[in-house]
């Protein structure tokens, strides 16, 4: 390309947002380019959502292999080869970031392989394989974030583990330590767990899946416990000691003070966003905790200058930043009717067994925030479609204002609930209350029926418990 190009919309990063925003203002006529360093698709596509699926669907497979006597099955010798496995991962992940280039060059995206950063008002410096200056009135932050290091417990690629090294082992630990509870932790310690790793997670917080609804937090230790899982709360962590082939980690944890050996240990503490080098310094971009600041547009302090994604702040989800990309394209363009992000409305997924999905306000924070609430619940037990497949255990917990009717929030968790909890996001987003959720028809038998029952709990009318 020429030393100098012109252009309607600059995007410096290739994930969820940056490439979704990209595609979204070809479609409305601008001539726009993605500036990538390192590959398209981002860390979702190449290290995060979509490879960690296929590696979860492995251990749920091997989990059923074991268990096929319920079903009326039996086997033998039964075994699995790990490298398969880890190698299915990354051709899963490889053949859906390869159809990321291909979608960008079908709608005639310029696609720029180099690192990007501001270099005065309306420009971008391009370095790396491509050295290039761009020159766009609009310019799209969309960096990502990486993984947060503990102090005393930095990855090391060998014996402790970033989420690279989590999605690529070439052996299987008997032993795993998991520090962090959050999504990423606790689908690790859910993968191994399944796979044969005896599994330990230690969580400084006093509940796991801290964002989630307490009952569904409480719901899904108790159901990985029994699994054979050991979870610590409330826990102090002292420093990391090294031998050839395995890690010794204090804890401090109920009063009692534990040295833990493992073969391997997976830092899963959180994310840094990847503000560094960007050319930030002298602009309106202000930066809070590694992240910046937007409004509900995703307009940052300088003018001309947008961030979305994992750059932007949580939820550090995938989906939230593709709706990001969406929305700040289109105010762009001025397209009209356009209502800023309400980010309570995006739905959260963990997808360990049992799944965890949630949208809206937890019971807490409902009441933290005003409101008189009426709260509806529903078992797993309770459902003919699920006790048939063999997955009985579950809930729905959904939460209304009490005055309004408004939903303002559903927790879930058991099987497949990360594909229902969609009905549920999209109620909020029609605004919908408790009456034309109780007059939908559900479809029986289906898992989805318990989501019913709990909105008819919610008002003393739930028919099957």
């Amino acid at each position: 390309m020429s030393a100098t190009q012109s252009f309607d919309l600059i995007v410096i990063g290739g994930g969820p947002g940056g490439y979704v925003a990209a595609i979204r203002a070809a479609q409305l006529g601008m001539k726009t380019a993605v500036i990538e360093r390192e590959h398209l698709g981002g860390i979702c596509l190449n290290w995060g959502c979509i490879p960690t699926k296929a590696l979860l669907r492995s251990s749920e497979i091997n989990h059923l292999l074991h268990n096929l006597e319920e079903f009326g099955f039996a086997a033998d010798n039964i075994r699995f080869d790990l490298e398969k496995v880890v190698k299915r991962s990354r051709k899963v992940s490889k053949q859906l970031a390869s159809g990321v280039g291909h979608l960008l060059k079908k709608n005639k995206v310029t696609v720029i392989d180099g690192q990007g950063k501001l270099a005065g008002k309306e420009t971008v410096k391009v370095t790396g394989k491509t050295e290039a200056t761009l020159k766009s009135k609009h310019i799209i932050l969309a960096t990502g974030a990486r993984a947060r290091q503990l102090p005393d417990l930095e990855t090391d690629g060998k014996l402790i583990w970033s989420y690279k090294e989590s999605m690529v082992p070439t052996a299987l630990p008997k032993r795993l330590l998991v520090v962090g509870s959050g999504a990423i932790g606790i689908e690790f310690a859910s993968f191994f767990q399944n796979m044969g790793s005896k599994v330990t997670v230690v969580e400084v917080l006093d509940r796991i899946l801290p964002v989630e609804d307490t009952e569904i937090s409480a719901f899904v230790r108790k159901a990985l416990e029994k699994q054979g899982m050991r979870i610590l709360t409330s826990a102090k962590l002292g420093a990391a000691k090294k031998s050839a082939d395995t890690v010794t980690v204090s804890v401090e944890a109920s009063g009692k003070t534990d040295s833990i050996e493992v073969d391997r240990v997976i830092s899963a503490v959180g994310i840094v966003g990847n503000v560094e080098d960007l050319g930030l310094e002298g602009t309106g971009v202000v930066i809070d905790r590694t992240h910046v600041k937007i409004d509900g547009f995703c307009r940052t302090g300088e003018p001309g200058v947008y961030a979305i994604g994992d750059l932007a702040g949580p939820p550090w989800l995938a989906h939230k930043a593709s709706h990001e990309g969406v929305l700040c394209v289109e105010k762009i363009a001025g397209l009209p009717d356009l209502h800023p992000i309400d980010w309570s409305n995006i739905p959260g997924c963990t997808y360990c067994r049992p799944q965890v999905a949630s949208v809206g306000l937890t019971e807490a924070r409902a009441k933290e925030a005003g409101h008189e609430v009426r709260v509806g619940r529903f078992p797993f037990v309770g459902n003919g479609k699920a006790i048939a497949l063999g997955e009985p255990d579950g809930m729905v917990k959904v939460v209304f204002d009490a005055k309004t009717g408004a939903l303002l929030g559903a927790h879930m968790v058991g099987a497949e609930v990360t594909e229902m909890i969609q009905g549920y996001a999209i109620a909020r987003t029609l605004e919908t209350t408790e009456a034309e959720l109780m007059h939908t028809v559900f479809p029986h038998p289906t898992v989805s029926e318990t989501m019913h029952e709990a909105v008819l709990d919610a008002y003393g009318r739930a028919i099957h418990f």
